[in-house]
C-alpha cells in the first residue's frame, strides 16, 4: 500500500476533547467525544467506502499526541474529492450515528 494513493484519516481529527492545536480538524459542534475506530469505519462504510483490514491501524499514534494510541483508516485518494470535505462528511455521519445511538 503506497501512502500517496490513500488519504489518512486519524481519529484525533474528530475528537471533541482536543483543541485544533492537538489535532482536531473540524468545528467542535461537528466533533464527537472520544471517537472509536468502529465509529470511523461505520461512517466510512455508510459513505460508500469499504476499508480493508490493511487500511485500518488501531495501534498507531497520532504524531501530535505520540503518548496516546489513536488509530486511523486509509481511504483511496480521489482527485475530485478534497480531504477536508471527506473529513466533514465522515464527521456528520459519526455525529448522526452517535445521536441516533443515544436515542435508542
Amino acid at each position: 500500500m503506497k501512502d500517496y494513493d490513500y488519504v489518512i484519516l486519524w481519529l484525533d481529527y474528530f475528537n471533541k476533547n482536543l483543541t485544533r492545536a492537538k489535532g482536531r480538524r473540524i468545528k467542535k459542534e461537528q466533533a464527537i467525544f472520544d471517537p472509536t475506530l468502529s465509529d470511523l469505519i461505520s461512517a466510512a462504510k455508510e459513505s460508500g467506502f469499504d476499508p480493508k483490514s490493511d487500511q485500518i491501524n488501531d495501534g498507531a499514534r497520532y504524531p501530535r499526541r505520540a503518548f496516546v494510541k489513536s488509530g486511523y483508516i486509509a481511504l483511496p485518494k480521489n482527485d475530485s474529492r478534497k480531504k477536508n470535505k471527506l473529513i466533514i462528511t465522515l464527521a456528520h455521519r459519526m455525529l448522526k450515528n452517535r445521536t441516533n445511538w443515544a436515542r435508542h
